[in-house]
């Protein structure tokens, strides 16, 4: 209603009524991850080759939906293991590296499907995947797993940002591999990652004298 009353009031000259109306406070929420059992679940769900490359591909370059789609085979270099991705949000160019496994589940791919111009094409062969065509991929395989958190082909990219942290990454070289444009949309990772929290032990671990026995989890459980 507030979003309605501004547009209104600016549509009609009135700039200083939307001014005057209630700021709106986004809520925040943590993106949700799959973890690295849930993903080697995920990746081995389908039985299509090209789906389980789809989404292999998608989680171990960090890629958006829309940049996966508007790969093309000469943007895959195997020689120097990298992927170029093409103006994609913010209108850049970046490249990232092409993960040693994918390169060989791509080549597989190419050489079973023999694509053209695209690298993943959608039903009409030669045209690129449809936004529809990539989120019914993850939903296909979701299904076929014991994955019950509401993620999506996004929360790959979510997931790959949160493991680079987790492996000692520099959140600067994260944000260049995701293709930010400010390190603070990077930041929120941070907030996921285990980073600072892997060498914490719960204090329910140090409540006890010893190390986790059968003896005491029969006294509590």
């Amino acid at each position: 209603m507030v979003y309605g009353l501004r547009y209104y009031f600016r549509h009609i000259g009135k700039e200083d009524r939307a001014i005057s109306l209630p700021s709106i406070k986004e809520e925040f929420h943590l993106p949700v991850i799959l973890n690295r059992s849930e993903l080697k679940k995920l990746f081995v769900a389908s039985k299509h080759l090209k789906h389980r490359v789809v989404l292999a591909l998608v989680y171990s370059a960090g890629l958006r939906s829309r940049e996966v789609r508007n790969l093309q085979i000469s943007d895959i270099d195997f020689e120097r293991r990298t992927i170029h991705i093409r103006q994609s949000k913010y209108k850049k160019d970046r490249i990232v590296p092409l993960s040693v496994y994918i390169a060989h589940g791509l080549k597989k791919y190419i050489k079973q499907d023999n694509p053209e111009t695209w690298l993943f094409y959608g039903n009409i062969k030669n045209n690129a995947y449809s936004r529809n065509g990539i989120t019914w991929i993850m939903r296909q395989a979701l299904r076929k797993t014991q994955i019950n958190k509401k993620v999506s082909i996004h929360s790959l990219r979510h997931s790959y940002a949160t493991h680079l942290l987790e492996d000692g990454v520099n959140i600067v070289t994260v944000k260049e591999l995701l293709g930010h444009g400010d390190i603070s949309t990077t930041m929120i990772y941070l907030h996921v990652a285990n980073c600072s929290f892997l060498n914490v032990k719960s204090p329910f671990d140090t409540l006890y004298p010893t190390q986790c026995n059968d003896l005491i989890l029969s006294e509590i459980y």
